[in-house]
C-alpha cells in the first residue's frame, strides 16, 4: 500500500480524485487530505507519506512553496493541476509527473504506476543500505538496525531501542523506547534467533525481552520482570533457571 496525501484547495477536487484512486488505483491508501499548504505541511510531518498529489495554485502560497518549506523530501509527488504555462513548464523541465484537470483516468493510472515503481525502488535501496551498514560495522552491535516489514511499510529500528517483543500466534509485536508498537507477521522464534546476540532473552513462550531495559526482577508469584515501559513480563517455570543465569541472579 502507498500511503498518500491529497492536497488541493477545492474539496470537490479532493473528493473526485479520491473516488478515482479508490476505483482505479487500489494500491493507494489515502491517509489524509489538505486544503492549503500550511495544513498540508503539518500532515506530511505527521504521516510521512510515500506519495502526495499536489495542486499548484492554492491560497496563501502555491505547491512549490510547500515543497520549498520541507527540509527533507522523502515522498514522491504527482502534480494535479489546471493548465498553468509556467508551472507546467517547470514540472516538465524537471521530469516530474503531473495530471491535468479534469483528470484523465489513463493519465492517472500511468502516473501512479510510475510513482509506485520509484517508491518500491527507494524502499529496496533502504534495505540494501541497512545491509551495507550491518556488514560495514559487524562488531558494533549497538548501532545495528533491524528491518520490520509491515503491511504498508518497512521500518528500520535500532536494536538498542527495542524494549521487548510479544507474540500472538504467528505475529510478533515490538515495543520501543519511543512508545511505538510495530506488529510483524513473523514468529517470535525467528526474532529470538536474530536478537539473542544483542542481549535479548526469551523468558516465556510469548515474550522476548531486551536485558538492557529490565528495571526490576520480582521474585513473587513465580518471578517476573518489570521493563522500562512498566510492563510485567512473566518467566515460564522451565525458563526460570535460564533467565536467572542469563541475568547473573542468585
Amino acid at each position: 500500500m502507498i500511503n498518500t496525501i491529497l492536497i488541493d484547495d477545492e474539496q470537490n477536487n479532493i473528493d473526485n480524485l479520491g473516488i478515482l484512486l479508490k476505483k482505479y488505483c487500489n494500491e493507494i491508501n489515502i491517509v489524509a487530505t489538505a486544503l492549503n499548504i500550511h495544513q498540508a505541511k503539518e500532515l506530511i510531518y505527521t504521516h510521512s507519506p510515500d506519495l502526495i498529489f499536489l495542486d499548484i495554485q492554492m491560497p496563501n502560497g502555491n505547491g512549490f512553496d510547500l515543497l520549498q518549506s520541507i527540509n527533507n523530501i522523502t515522498f514522491e509527488t504527482i502534480f494535479a493541476t489546471a493548465f498553468d504555462q509556467y508551472g507546467l513548464h517547470a514540472i516538465k523541465f524537471s521530469a516530474l509527473d503531473y495530471i491535468l484537470k479534469p483528470i484523465n483516468i489513463s493519465d492517472l493510472v500511468t502516473a501512479v504506476k510510475k510513482a509506485t515503481k520509484r517508491i518500491e525502488e527507494k524502499k529496496q535501496n533502504s534495505h540494501i543500505q541497512n545491509l551495507l551498514q550491518f556488514v560495514k560495522q559487524p562488531q558494533n552491535l549497538l548501532e545495528h538496525k533491524i528491518a520490520l516489514p509491515g503491511t504498508r511499510e518497512t521500518k528500520f529500528i535500532n536494536v538498542k531501542n527495542i524494549i521487548r517483543c510479544e507474540s500472538n500466534n504467528s505475529y510478533t509485536t515490538f515495543f520501543t523506547i519511543d512508545k511505538e508498537k510495530i506488529t510483524v507477521s513473523k514468529s517470535i522464534k525467528e526474532y529470538e534467533d536474530l536478537l539473542t546476540p544483542y542481549g535479548f532473552i526469551r523468558t516465556h513462550q510469548s515474550h522476548l525481552i531486551n536485558r538492557f531495559h529490565i528495571t526490576k526482577f520480582i521474585k513473587e508469584d513465580g518471578g517476573f520482570l518489570i521493563m522500562a515501559d512498566l510492563s510485567q513480563i512473566p518467566i515460564a517455570r522451565q525458563k526460570k533457571a535460564y533467565v536467572k543465569d542469563a541475568l547473573s541472579l542468585s
